[in-house]
């Protein structure tokens, strides 16, 4: 139910621009038949350390002169992926092959360009 959840949220936040607020979580909740009541986890403080102990660990991976997200490969960790349109099928096998090569590519650190376009939602 994970993916569903972040696709409805995603699509609220990024697309639609609707606000990061409770009936905006309550709604996409619905739609993806979850009980709305996890929304109440917004705003429970519980949740908070180990949030941020998660944080922190892929942060600690990868180093703090970077961004999220963050993706670790074979005890490699790396800024990324960022991309847009999502690549799909072979694309997509071909894409993981490459991250495959360079987290298996001692000294390897850094790819970086500029975005050139908004994303792409499809």
């Amino acid at each position: 139910m994970l993916l569903p959840l972040y696709t409805a949220l995603g699509t609220r936040f990024h697309v639609e621009k609707a606000p990061r607020s409770r009936p905006t979580v309550v709604a996409a909740l619905a739609d993806v038949g979850l009980p709305t009541d996890l929304a109440d986890a917004m705003d429970d403080p519980s949740y908070d350390d180990a949030l941020r102990a998660s944080h922190h660990d892929g942060m600690d991976r990868v180093g703090y002169d970077v961004g999220t997200p963050v993706i670790s490969v074979n005890g490699i960790s790396f800024f990324g992926p960022v991309i847009s349109p999502i690549p799909r099928g072979e694309a997509a096998a071909q894409l993981w092959d490459g991250v495959l090569a360079v987290a298996g590519t001692d000294g390897f650190f850094e790819l970086k360009r500029t975005r050139t376009r908004e994303p792409i939602f499809d």
